[in-house]
């Protein structure tokens, strides 16, 4: 199994998918990251938040072992200046690439406008025809952004659930790399969210700790 996360920011992949990610590897799966967009002193960032983002990746990679990871580096926060044409030769270079079976992307309805041009540009990629290796593909969801889209009829619909009982600590282990964007109970993007996530997933399937996807596509 060749495993694809796509990320439009980092913390994405741990937030939405980090147990499963973790889980995949356990099971002898090879895992990418493709993370869309970048940090830049050019973009008026400080040179020291650009430096700790750097080291926030590298350490990503170790924990979850990823084989290869792929950066376009667009805007953050400013995709919808990119052309959708241009996100999706680019990510299309990703997928001959990495030729993944499996691929995580955000959701469509996620109140994050970068989440949406991603999802866009992600499921033209996705055609059998155009990337043969692709069997299946899910959605997750995004703690602070899945929650807060208004969407009455796009919403997240789970019907994909993957049991992380035993990888929910290792998740969060992953997402304390990421200090600068968690915050305290209630705030979405916390510790206790994310368990308390876990565990509302985990009763909808049997099991202690789960994360929930839509599944969007699958051929065997």
């Amino acid at each position: 199994m060749k495993t694809l996360v796509i990320a439009p920011h980092p913390d994405d992949e741990t937030l939405g998918c980090g147990g499963t990610l973790l889980r995949r590897r356990n099971e002898g799966a090879e895992l990418g990251w493709l993370i869309v967009t970048g940090i830049s002193t050019l973009d008026e960032w400080s040179e020291q938040r650009v430096a700790q983002r750097e080291n926030e990746i590298l350490q990503i990679q170790q924990k979850y072992n990823f084989s290869k990871t792929f950066k376009l580096n667009k805007p953050s926060t400013r995709l919808e200046q990119i052309p959708t044409s241009e996100l999706i030769q680019e990510i299309g270079k990703v997928f001959q690439d990495f030729r993944p079976e499996e691929v995580f992307l955000p959701h469509p309805a996620d109140a994050h406008s970068d989440h949406r041009i991603t999802f866009d540009a992600v499921s033209a990629c996705t055609k059998w025809f155009r990337y043969h290796s692709v069997k299946r593909v899910l959605a997750y969801e995004t703690l602070s952004e899945t929650e807060f889209g208004l969407g009455t009829t796009n919403f997240f619909q789970p019907n994909f659930f993957v049991d992380i009982t035993d990888f929910l600590e290792a998740k969060l282990d992953a997402m304390s790399v990421y200090s600068s964007e968690l915050g305290e109970f209630p705030f979405p993007r916390s510790i206790a969210a994310i368990r308390a996530l876990a565990a509302l997933r985990g009763t909808s399937a049997g099991y202690m700790a789960a994360e929930a996807f839509q599944l969007l596509r699958e051929r065997q």
